[in-house]
């Protein structure tokens, strides 16, 4: 049971942290109506920044500074990239943001090379023991932060002018714009919000119990992208639902890969996507996704 026990909080743990990333998923396509492929360049471009800088200026204020890095670069793809295509397809603009990734992951890449950075986090290796059941004092952390920047962010989103703006906009574009809400300012403000939530994503997902940042960070930020779906892509709440099962789904088939091993190996990796395959064969539009209704 002790066991158990640790696997779910972990799990929980980790599922917050993917609902900060799906929730970058989220505001994109609400803002924009495009499913953002880049969004793991995003984390691992705030992840670099504050692994980089945290030696010279410190751990708080390089992770200030990866976080508004990180939404500085979601910007600046979309007032760079996406902005040239507004109005094409946005099966086009999802491909769009696929070479974007490709080219940002490849970069970062490179300056890493082989290397795994320290994030320089204040927390280290300790461990929070409660009893029989110990936990990661990074993933009581990560709960914490990630509660903390869930709630304000659903509070923005629900009550300033920027929420509304895209609340609206997300409803209806045309006639969002029709009353003066600047669609542009929305999408920019979206794709800005995206990259400093992946940012802090970025830093519980290379504290202990992994070694560090390193070019694999990215392919694990993706482990969110079913947490988005199976929420719904058009559902914050559904984001955070998304999260939790991914998180939890993961850590448990992971701690009992052991005795699973007639499914194979690599279950825990495997696990997110089945569960993502199994919700959407019953409720294609996800959790609370909206669902679309056409008249034939």
């Amino acid at each position: 049971m002790t066991i158990f026990i640790e696997l779910l909080l972990n799990g929980i743990s980790l599922g917050s942290v993917y609902a900060l990333i799906a929730l970058g998923f989220v505001v994109i396509f609400r803002a924009t109506e495009v499913v953002n492929f880049a969004h793991a360049s995003l984390l691992l471009a705030g992840g670099y920044i504050t692994a980089v800088l945290s030696d010279d200026i410190g751990f708080w204020l390089a992770l200030l500074t990866g976080i508004a890095g990180a939404a500085l670069v979601g910007a600046a793809i979309e007032f760079l990239v996406m902005r040239r295509y507004r109005g094409a397809d946005h099966s086009v603009l999802a491909i769009v943001t696929i070479g974007v990734d490709i080219m940002l992951v490849a970069d970062i890449g490179r300056r890493l090379g082989t290397d795994i950075l320290s994030v320089g986090d204040p927390w280290g290796d300790r461990v929070l023991t409660i009893g029989a059941v110990s936990l990661a004092q990074t993933r009581v952390a990560a709960l914490l932060a990630a509660g903390l920047l869930i709630t304000a962010f659903l509070l923005a989103f629900r009550y300033t002018s920027w929420g509304v703006a895209m609340r609206a906009a997300a409803e209806n574009a045309g006639t969002a714009a029709l009353m003066g809400i600047r669609l542009g300012r929305v999408s920019l403000g979206a794709w800005a919000v995206a990259g400093g939530l992946a940012a802090v994503a970025a830093l519980f997902l290379t504290v202990f119990p992994t070694p560090g940042l390193e070019k694999s960070t990215a392919q694990v930020a993706m482990k969110a992208f079913p947490a988005a779906i199976l929420g719904g892509l058009d559902s914050t709440t559904g984001a955070l639902v998304g999260g939790l099962i991914v998180g939890v789904t993961e850590s448990l088939a992971t701690g009992y890969q052991g005795d699973l091993t007639f499914l194979g190996r690599g279950l825990g990796e495997l696990a997110p996507y089945l569960v993502m395959v199994a919700i959407l064969l019953l409720r294609p539009a996800g959790l609370f996704g909206t669902k679309e209704l056409a008249r034939v």
